[in-house]
């Protein structure tokens, strides 16, 4: 149960963080809502790679690559 609550909270840590920076950005360069919209995207995808990551799914390359 501690891993699933460690791997929830850094899936919403990563969008949180984007949503923060996207707002900031937003309200200082006056280009809202792109601000805000591209980096909650970035902060999902960066939350999904370290949840993979933190799993311990998708280590690495496959030892052997298929040959054609």
């Amino acid at each position: 149960m501690a891993r699933g609550f460690r791997l929830s909270t850094e899936l919403v840590a990563g969008v949180f963080v984007g949503a923060v920076i996207g707002w900031f950005l937003d309200r200082t360069l006056g280009i809202s809502p792109w601000g805000l919209i591209v980096f909650v995207l970035l902060g999902f995808v960066a939350g999904v790679l370290n949840v993979i990551r933190s799993a311990g799914v998708g280590t690495g390359w496959p030892s052997e690559r298929p040959k054609i």
